[in-house]
């Protein structure tokens, strides 16, 4: 049995992050800290509730009713609160081992539309060398425009994703996959709402550009769905929100699982338990994880001293 204590955060932007859903500017959260008399460990709660995890208030009211916790309860934690479930087993597995400092390939998030111009330099000069840029947020001409700036300007060996957030129809959606496919996009992400399944896998078989899941697959649950449904494309996952960090390992047991590790602009709490016990314990292919955000920030969320984050909240 674990004593739980909790603080919440608010991350402000830099900028604004345009999506399909609409202007982000903060990101709230929760980091948990689990201790007993010798030791102590860290988890987090980042939920995205646009993509169907829990709600912050939600989150905050189930941590709320918490004064200590056993496996047993964590194990029980509902499916509705998939990033509390994510928070309190990764902090518990968190307490029971250590995992060494790993250097992984990131993809980095540029600003949405023309902006992206100006901003992939500096991300490269720093090593970047996989960039996403988010469209299906403003007329699609300008938005072709800017894309045929944007692969004319990066370097050959710049890798480049796009993101639609489900913003797309069907016609659009065809457009966009003929220019990936004469520039050579690594993939083209949740072009069409999850409700539009069987319409993403006929456009997966249409197209050299690959298609990959992101809304559709934000939770465990979705994730089995799509599968069993037939999805062999890439399933974009966000450990945070998807729930059970032990059912996920499982699931990607599955033959043929093509992932791509993305973040939700948790902490370096999150994110450090992702990156160096998840990612680790399961074989899900080579591409650059989605981990480029923390330029995104100007606070102290992303260093690696949890206790002086802690402090800081």
């Amino acid at each position: 049995m674990l004593k739980v204590e909790f603080r919440c955060y608010q991350r402000s932007f830099k900028q604004p992050l345009h999506t399909h859903h609409g202007l982000w500017e903060v990101r709230p959260g929760i980091i948990l800290k689990l201790s007993d008399r010798h030791q102590t460990s860290w988890g987090e709660i980042a939920p995205l509730e646009a993509f169907g995890s829990e709600s912050f208030d939600q989150a905050l009211q189930f941590c709320q009713s918490l004064r200590t916790i056993d496996r047993a309860t964590i194990v029980q934690i509902p499916a509705h609160l998939p990033a509390c479930r994510f928070g309190f087993e990764s902090a518990w597995e968190s307490f029971e081992a250590h995992a060494p400092v790993r250097k992984l390939n990131h993809s980095n998030l540029l600003p949405t539309g023309n902006m992206a111009l100006g901003a992939w330099r500096s991300l490269w000069n720093q090593g970047a060398r996989t960039f996403k840029w988010k469209i299906g947020v403003a007329p699609i001409q300008q938005e072709l425009a800017n894309f045929e700036a944007l692969v004319t300007a990066l370097p050959s060996q710049a890798q480049l994703r796009l993101d639609a957030n489900g913003g797309l129809n069907w016609n659009d959606a065809n457009l966009w996959l003929q220019k990936c496919d004469r520039y050579g996009v690594e993939f083209l992400e949740q072009p069409l709402l999850p409700q539009q399944f069987d319409a993403m896998l006929q456009l997966s078989q249409r197209y050299q550009t690959p298609i990959a899941l992101d809304e559709s697959v934000a939770t465990l649950e979705q994730l089995e769905c799509c599968y069993e449904l037939g999805w062999r494309g890439i399933f974009v996952v966000k450990a945070a929100i998807a729930g059970s960090p032990s059912r996920l390992r499982s699931f990607c047991q599955n033959p043929g699982i093509d992932m791509v590790w993305s973040s939700v602009f948790e902490t370096a709490i999150a994110q450090r338990y992702i990156q160096n016990y998840l990612i680790p314990s399961v074989s899900t292919g080579k591409r650059a994880i989605g981990f480029g955000v923390n330029h995104w920030f100007n606070d102290d969320l992303n260093q690696l001293d949890f206790t002086s984050l802690w402090q800081s909240l």
